[in-house]
């Protein structure tokens, strides 16, 4: 890319699971923020850097718009309309296997009012026939008139997403990497574990637990035979939720640490040893020094 260096921040708005977390995975290369089929799989802002040439795109994966019902909730709304005020431009998406609905239209229009360019993405190409895929795409266009681009795209097996790529640099203002090359995050090594360990529990539990699910890091360190050993504590909020989450002779707990091992290995380059435990804390999602705690 020819002329000054660009760069700017990124918010990636749509409505909850319609795939800002995979897209934002794909695109920087590396896998650090949770991706499940739960709503709100994404309760904090997770910066990743996408690098270019001449260019950086940092894509700010926030929670997706939500009514707060709680002191998480609350917060997650918070955290997204204090991404918009601060971002450069923004990336909305939809849903190619939906109509738009009430939900689309709200986002975009606190998009537009944040005054800031704007790509469509319509997400899950994969899953949706032509013509499905092709009236997303006119709604979209209708829904956010002053956009730059509408990209049709599947996060999950990279279709579309070179274009997509290629259109981030028309969006960024000139200015100086925010990232190092080789950086993609600025999540502690807390972060990413919390993160990916809380995706392991999610893919694997009933529809009443996950929202009441949180992972607190309690130690990283070196472990005697190489590698890194995690000490973390899964918490609940009630005693039953307690035993879902253990599973009966602590088959579930066992499952998810394996799957998080597995997963934290991959996203550091190497072994990861991980101690999981589970403990119920009662309305954490109200306990506003629990979510500082949090993180969130």
């Amino acid at each position: 890319m020819n002329g000054a260096y660009r760069s700017g921040m990124v918010a990636l708005a749509g409505r909850p699971n319609v795939g800002k977390s995979t897209l934002a995975n794909a695109l920087s290369g590396v896998h650090l923020a949770a991706v499940s089929p739960r709503p709100q799989t994404t309760r904090r802002r997770i910066a990743m850097a996408v690098h270019g040439d001449g260019w950086q795109a940092v894509l700010l994966d926030i929670p997706g718009f939500q009514t707060p019902r709680d002191g998480l909730t609350r917060r997650m709304q918070a955290t997204v309309d204090d991404t918009l005020a601060d971002c450069d431009a923004a990336i909305v998406m939809l849903n190619a296997q939906e109509a738009v609905g009430a939900g689309d239209r709200f986002i975009a229009e606190r998009v537009r009012a944040a005054g800031i360019p704007a790509i469509v993405v319509v997400n899950k190409t994969d899953a949706s026939d032509p013509g499905a895929i092709a009236r997303a795409i006119a709604q979209g266009a209708s829904l956010v008139p002053d956009f730059r681009a509408v990209h049709p795209v599947s996060a999950l097996t990279g279709e579309g997403l070179d274009a997509l790529r290629a259109g981030l640099p028309e969006v960024l203002p000139e200015g100086p990497a925010y990232f190092p090359g080789g950086l993609v995050t600025d999540q502690t090594p807390e972060e990413v574990a919390a993160e990916l360990i809380r995706e392991a529990a999610l893919v694997r539990l009933r529809d009443e637990v996950p929202h009441s699910i949180a992972v607190q890091i309690e130690d990283i360190s070196a472990s005697r035979g190489g590698g890194v050993r995690v000490e973390a504590v899964v918490l609940v909020e009630t005693d039953s939720q307690k035993g879902i989450v253990v599973g009966k002779g602590g088959a579930m707990i066992r499952e998810i640490g394996t799957a998080a091992r597995r997963a934290l290995t991959v996203a550091w380059g190497y072994e990861t040893h991980l101690d999981l435990f589970v403990r119920v804390r009662r309305r954490w999602r109200d306990d506003d020094g629990m979510l500082d705690r949090l993180g969130m």
